[in-house]
């Protein structure tokens, strides 16, 4: 559940947005590309997001069912436009994004009243992201999403930290607060903990949300840290940490959604939590040798070859 966009990835390396001359268009947002992620893994998957009723709106629901994604709650906000993200390329570890989702992103309307809350009960897994909780009445809507779900398992909080989309990001603590109360999962980065917790070592934030009163049902905490691996707390004591893959990068901006995709896959299949890591990790190293995003996710068998030859560049995906 959540954000929906077009993003425009340049089709020149090293240079800035005001001299790239081409430009290739894919499906974008985090939550549906750890849609497509999971769908490309053989899961059956649906999204919860808004678009505007515009040529992009009708581009990105076709995409989705292209991939295998279930689009029956997308649906249409005649108000805005359907938001546009473009990004620099600077590998290896710069890629500066543009979010164009003024005067408001259509995936910022999902209202309460119009969840299918049968069907996200049902759910084996439900993702939800923390860029849902910066503004009403999306906010209202995760958070009815998360309560309804009342601990379920797999129930996902992805922190996904964007300051930049928050009237005031030193508001945003005391939501992330309450969401975390209904999740089974949580997953970001070090930003993203700091942000959610206040702690920024690994395994004290990880720590920190499953011991906090923020974190009562929460079962396992994932905590990325980029070229140090990612570390993974259960509540039972359980841990693992696992190196990244080796990976000539060509866009990073993708791999997390792909990690997401597989981390799920992997928890559905009920894998132990090392297994489940380096197959989440194979595939968003795999993603980050590759310039897209949704279209880039890697396929089951593309994971094994990239695990048994121990690096993540794979040629692009059809």
């Amino acid at each position: 559940m959540g954000r929906l966009g077009v993003d425009l990835y340049p089709l020149q390396t090293g240079v800035g947005l005001d001299r790239v001359e081409t430009f290739a268009k894919f499906l974008g947002g985090s939550p549906a590309n750890v849609a497509v992620a999971a769908a490309r893994l053989g899961r059956r998957t649906a999204l919860v997001s808004r678009t505007g009723t515009d040529p992009f709106g009708v581009y990105l629901r076709r995409e989705l069912r292209g991939f295998g994604v279930d689009d029956r709650w997308v649906t249409g906000v005649e108000e805005h436009p359907t938001p546009v993200t473009f990004c620099e390329l600077f590998p290896p570890d710069d890629f500066p994004l543009y979010f164009y989702r003024r005067p408001k992103a259509p995936d910022l309307e999902i209202h309460p009243h119009e969840l299918d809350l049968d069907a996200i009960r049902a759910a084996r897994v439900f993702w939800a992201t923390g860029t849902g909780l910066c503004a009403e009445p999306s906010r209202a809507a995760t958070l009815a999403a998360l309560r309804a779900r009342s601990g379920r398992e797999v129930t996902v909080l992805d922190l996904d930290w964007r300051p930049m989309f928050w009237a005031d990001p030193a508001t945003a603590r005391p939501y992330y607060t309450e969401a975390l109360r209904h999740a089974t999962v949580a997953v970001g980065n070090l930003d993203e903990c700091e942000v959610a917790t206040g702690e920024r070592d690994p395994y004290a934030a990880a720590r920190a949300l499953l011991g906090s009163a923020a974190g009562r049902a929460l079962r396992l905490a994932v905590v990325k840290q980029g070229p140090k691996g990612v570390l993974a707390l259960a509540a039972d004591g359980t841990s693992a940490e696992v190196p990244p893959l080796p990976v000539e990068v060509v866009n990073g901006l993708g791999a997390g959604d792909a990690f997401g995709g597989a981390l799920v896959h992997g928890l559905l299949a009920g894998w132990d939590l090392e297994t489940v890591l380096r197959h989440a990790n194979a595939a968003g190293a795999i993603v980050a040798g590759r310039l897209a995003c949704s279209s880039a996710m890697p396929y089951a068998s593309e994971i094994a070859e990239a695990l048994a030859g121990g690096g993540g560049t794979r040629a692009e995906t059809g």
